[in-house]
């Protein structure tokens, strides 16, 4: 496999590269993960079974678009294809280690506001559909934003979960409790990067980093709020957000059903605790929130 893995990336780079180092690494959830090198360039490849080739596909396809941004720090896609029943994704590897200190915090804060504040779209969604770890999030167009969340992302997981076994309650009455919690807010659509629990970014020498996006265009809301439930960055991140970009109003209030939606991402991937955490979130909608 790493032979076959080795000739492709050769012919990407146009000369040959040989592998004569190569390094397990912790840290992914879904993948395995290792660190290569030819003795002169390093880069950082995933592994999984070989229908995880579209997923791997998407993720090169979301890095590209938060480059082209200019205002998040992500790897730099390589390539991705199949050996034998494998499938891989290469990217440019750097040393990181976690991101603690209250500056690095604070300008990561403000990079994630850049984004949020770049580019024009007039419609929530995306060109294609994209993924929360293995669970898939469709992206079609939609002018509403209560619309395309209470349906593409509440009442999507929900059902997913329902052909499970796993039920919570009458999925079209929890659409529409959704759908009544947003009311009229209909943001200014932004790029978002879909997925920054505390495993998906840290720091490198130019700075923060972060990987593994679900990318698509929506409330920027969604990415503070999977931001407070599921990472350890602190105020200094959010001081540092809002000394370009100042949160709307009511998003205390909106918070509670934009991180039950990771909340039910994970409960499909990995059950467990986050059942017991999406009942919470549900029975607190369903008593009319805080």
């Amino acid at each position: 496999m790493w032979h076959g893995i080795a000739q492709q990336l050769s012919q990407i780079l146009a000369f040959e590269f040989v592998i004569q180092e190569r390094e397990p690494l912790k840290g992914g959830d879904c993948n395995q993960c290792y660190m290569i090198s030819d003795g002169q360039q390093r880069y950082f490849v995933k592994i999984n079974d070989r229908e995880y080739l579209q997923k791997f596909e998407s993720e090169i396809d979301n890095l590209s678009n938060l480059l082209h941004t200019g205002t998040l720090s992500v790897p730099q896609p390589v390539t991705c294809g199949i050996i034998k029943d494998k499938a891989f994704l290469i990217l440019n590897y750097l040393p990181t280690k976690p991101l603690t200190a209250a500056n690095d915090q604070y300008h990561f804060g403000q990079q994630l506001a850049r984004l949020h504040l770049w580019g024009e779209q007039k419609e929530y969604g995306y060109d294609a559909d994209t993924y929360v770890g293995l669970n898939l999030q469709p992206n079609a167009w939609h002018k509403k934003w209560g619309v395309f969340f209470s349906e593409c992302r509440i009442g999507w997981q929900l059902q997913l979960l329902k052909e499970k076994g796993i039920e919570f309650g009458d999925i079209e009455q929890i659409i529409s409790l959704v759908k009544q919690k947003i009311g009229t807010h209909n943001p200014s659509p932004s790029l978002l990067h879909g997925n920054l629990s505390r495993n998906n970014y840290a720091l490198s020498v130019h700075g923060a980093i972060c990987y593994d996006p679900s990318s698509y265009w929506g409330d920027p809301e969604c990415d503070l709020a999977i931001i407070e439930e599921f990472s350890d960055l602190g105020p200094d991140f959010f001081s540092g957000y809002e000394s370009i970009r100042l949160l709307d109003s009511g998003y205390d209030k909106r918070r509670d059903i934009y991180q039950l939606y990771y909340l039910l991402c994970r409960c499909n991937q990995y059950g467990g605790e986050y059942l017991t955490q999406c009942v919470a979130k549900i029975q607190l909608l369903q008593d009319g929130g805080r």
